[in-house]
């Protein structure tokens, strides 16, 4: 598990080193055609590869927050159904806390859904 986490955080930061530089490349670079149709051209796509990546990264991170939430519930899920297999006459507490834990776990991801998607 670590070292998925380790390789999925070197992936987003390599997707935000990327989107960081275009963007600095994009508001640093002097145009050096004089012509100012040409000009014109060159910023609209320097905007649009800075979109692009804004995007991607967007998409990356939409994703590694359903995997992450999809990994926690199926962990809790499993733990639960091993628990209640060693002890059925605990099943009724512990379905309950993996309700209320699957819950919290839905609810977070939610937001971060959100926040991604706005941000």
């Amino acid at each position: 598990m670590t070292r998925f986490a380790t390789v999925a955080f070197l992936i987003l930061a390599g997707f935000g080193v990327l989107a960081f530089s275009s963007s600095a490349l994009a508001a640093e670079g002097e145009p050096i055609n004089e012509d100012l149709q040409a000009q014109k051209i060159a910023l609209a796509e320097a905007q649009n590869l800075t979109v692009g990546y804004g995007t991607l990264g967007k998409g990356v991170g939409m994703g590694l927050i359903i995997l992450g939430a999809g990994l926690g519930i199926g962990r809790i899920g499993a733990t639960a159904v091993e628990s209640i297999a060693r002890q059925p006459e605990a099943g009724g507490p512990i379905g309950t806390n993996m309700i209320i834990a699957a819950a919290l776990i839905e609810g977070v991801t939610v937001i971060a859904l959100i926040l991604a998607f706005i941000a």
